[in-house]
């Protein structure tokens, strides 16, 4: 069964956990639907950004675990990571989403839990409730996150913190999450405030900004040589692409841009 319905209005995607009775908690299928949604978002070159939120009043309460184990089989299959990629199914449920070369922005109200989390922080922007509820929850159950989560909470938020939450599995609200740095921005109605963000992005070029994503991505981890390189060859790439000049000539006009397609990405790294 599907749980996850997808919608693309002015370019910009709405992808909604589609299991509001279960507080959109995540099945096999669902991690699934999440690979699969995500990779066929990366090949459209005029989306312009994603907003993923979930039906009902919860984003995701994490992994439907009872579900789960009454098929061992497909968890076991599941654990196997694809040697291209170096993720399995669990984490690339979550790290399809950072490949994506647009802006994601996860909307969180209610359950933010253990997978759910792991989802959020795959996202570039995360926008919350105050009072949404937040917590690494694995650690209640004697285990860890295993969706790239280790990695995600880490890079946001630091080593010690990143332990004391996965080790802890404390619940904290979102206007505590934004204290530690793990939400951008708190607002009553986060799916609106997160497409009128996603819209106001329309106005910047496609090809900047996924070259941004990159970049600040590949920051995080890479030497600073190699983060310099990067810089340089995106810089020189931008100068010569269509978009870049379309949107140099509205600004000085005054006036809309319109932008042509996404241009294909030239991988001379990972």
């Amino acid at each position: 069964m599907t749980y996850l319905s997808t919608s693309i209005d002015n370019g910009i995607a709405q992808v909604r956990l589609d299991r509001p009775d279960k507080l959109n908690a995540l099945t096999l299928d669902t991690l699934h639907e999440l690979i699969r949604t995500a990779r066929e978002l990366k090949r459209d070159r005029t989306l312009r950004a994603v907003v993923i939120a979930g039906e009902g009043p919860s984003f995701c309460a994490g992994l439907d675990i009872a579900g789960t184990l009454k098929t061992p089989g497909r968890v076991a299959r599941a654990f196997v990571p694809a040697p291209w990629r170096g993720t399995n199914t669990f984490q690339e449920a979550c790290w399809a989403w950072r490949r994506l070369p647009v802006p994601v922005i996860a909307a969180v109200t209610g359950h933010c839990y253990g997978g759910g989390i792991q989802i959020a922080l795959a996202a570039d922007f995360r926008f919350a409730t105050p009072d949404s509820k937040w917590s690494v929850l694995e650690g209640k159950w004697g285990i860890i996150p295993d969706m790239s989560g280790v990695r995600t909470l880490t890079e946001i938020l630091g080593p010690d913190v990143a332990k004391r939450l996965t080790m802890t599995a404390e619940q904290f609200s979102g206007a505590e999450a934004k204290n530690l740095g793990l939400v951008t921005e708190l607002h009553d109605e986060p799916v609106k405030a997160a497409t009128a963000f996603a819209e106001s992005l329309l106005a910047k070029s496609p090809d900047a900004l996924a070259a941004a994503k990159r970049l600040v991505d590949g920051a995080l981890t890479g030497r600073a040589r190699h983060t310099l390189a990067r810089e340089r060859w995106e810089q020189l790439r931008l100068l010569r692409l269509p978009n870049t000049g379309i949107l140099r000539r509205a600004v000085i006009k005054k006036a809309d841009p319109e932008f042509r397609p996404r241009a294909r990405r030239i991988r001379l790294w990972p």
